[in-house]
């Protein structure tokens, strides 16, 4: 059991979400999201109760709500996704690539969250197969690679990019001879009688594309696409009047944000790393330090400033409004495996690839039982579940 902060983002929302609601339109996404946020951990979703084998001392725990969008209950989806991607790793090098989305984006992208974000994940890709498959690249093959959706800085605004984790290699695919009637030639039947004659073509140990390539590229292709929406009327425009073609034109001129990390130290620092951003969320608990006189005090770190820790104040109603700028419509992922890592093919080529790196295939584990939860009073971990309470009802409504 983690200490539990002594604010809550949800608190926040229980203050001050019903005159928010009176002033403001709000979409019903957001508000079902909102409302998952202020039952988490409540008697309204049931919980459990605990007892302490060692002290006797009872808790207890009530259930989370799982939104994906909640700051209170992330950490059981992201130990399970780390528990997943730990068992395809590979023994390559590792890059870290950040896409960023210019500013002047956001109002448009905000009216058109979905189909502009689903571009933004498209794009990137094609940017990097794009290269891959450049022959003065030196790959010539498919691009694998994790992307995470970030929407945010630290103090809550709009700031669209993505996280890439791009193992430092390529697959490139065995070249099919031709058969007697000129077609290529039956591939040789394997276990799932796909052909597994695949090759691995490593990349440079600290090098992966060019940054300034890869970002003028990028933006080419980006900016080509919302035009395309634009002038078939595909996209929703914002009220505030805005000439957005002569806004891509002018895109266009601009520096745009592509920033590689050096390669991880090992393969295992991967996804230890990822693992701050997979299921993070705009703003943690323990961040919320004050709550009062209609105002909320929040830590943040100043990235300009060299990360240093500060504190700001903002009005009730603009930490709200900031708040759910990330909330993501419904069918959104945020978390997207491309390239040779596509969800259909992604066991496959794993296997062909550890095939052509000599790795044997590691062998199914057995599953992993949750740890036992820590006694608040002793600090030992010998908590035992006595019983489940069921959610609690509603209050009849009075007629």
């Amino acid at each position: 059991m983690n200490a539990t902060p002594p604010l809550r983002v949800a608190d926040v929302f229980r203050a001050h979400w019903d005159d928010y609601l009176r002033d403001h339109s709000v979409p019903v996404f957001q508000q079902i999201a909102i409302r998952h946020i202020l039952l988490c951990r409540t008697p309204a979703l049931g919980g459990h109760l605990w007892q302490c084998s060692t002290c006797g001392h009872q808790a207890v725990l009530y259930n989370s709500c799982r939104d994906r969008h909640c700051p209170t209950c992330q950490g059981i989806a992201r130990d399970e996704w780390l528990a997943k991607r730990m068992k395809e790793l590979l023994p390559v090098p590792y890059f870290h690539v950040v896409f960023t989305l210019p500013h002047s984006l956001n109002p448009l992208i905000r009216y058109n969250r979905k189909k502009l974000i689903d571009l933004f994940f498209r794009e990137v890709n094609a940017t990097f197969q794009e290269f891959s498959l450049d022959p003065q690249w030196r790959l010539e093959g498919q691009l694998g690679f994790i992307a995470i959706l970030h929407t945010w800085t630290q103090e809550l605004r709009e700031h669209i990019h993505l996280h890439c984790a791009v193992p430092g290699g390529a697959l490139r695919a065995a070249a099919k001879p031709p058969g007697e009637d000129g077609r290529a030639a039956a591939k040789p039947p394997g276990e799932d009688g796909r052909n597994d004659t695949h090759t691995w073509v490593p990349t440079k140990r600290n090098w992966l594309f060019r940054e300034s390539s890869l970002a003028e590229r990028f933006r080419t292709r980006y900016l080509r696409a919302v035009s395309r929406l634009l002038k078939r009327d595909q996209l929703i425009l914002p009220d505030a009047p805005e000439d957005w073609p002569a806004v891509c034109t002018k895109l266009a001129q601009t520096k745009w944000i592509v920033y590689a990390k050096k390669p991880f130290a090992g393969p295992r620092q991967v996804f230890e790393y990822l693992g701050r951003y997979t299921h993070k969320v705009a703003i943690s608990d323990y961040r919320i330090r004050k709550l009062g006189n209609g105002t909320v005090t929040f830590r943040y770190r100043d990235r300009a400033a060299g990360d240093i820790e500060k504190e700001t104040s903002i009005p009730a109603a603009d930490f709200i409004r900031r708040f759910l700028l990330h909330i993501l419509p419904p069918g959104l992922q945020k978390i997207r495996y491309l390239g040779w890592m596509g969800r259909n093919v992604r066991k496959y080529n794993l296997s062909c690839i550890r095939q052509a790196l000599g790795i044997p295939i590691p062998r199914p584990e057995p599953p992993v039982l949750p740890p036992c939860p820590t006694c608040p009073s002793c600090g030992k971990a010998s908590m035992m579940r006595l019983l489940i309470i069921g959610k609690a009802r509603a209050p009849p409504e009075r007629t």
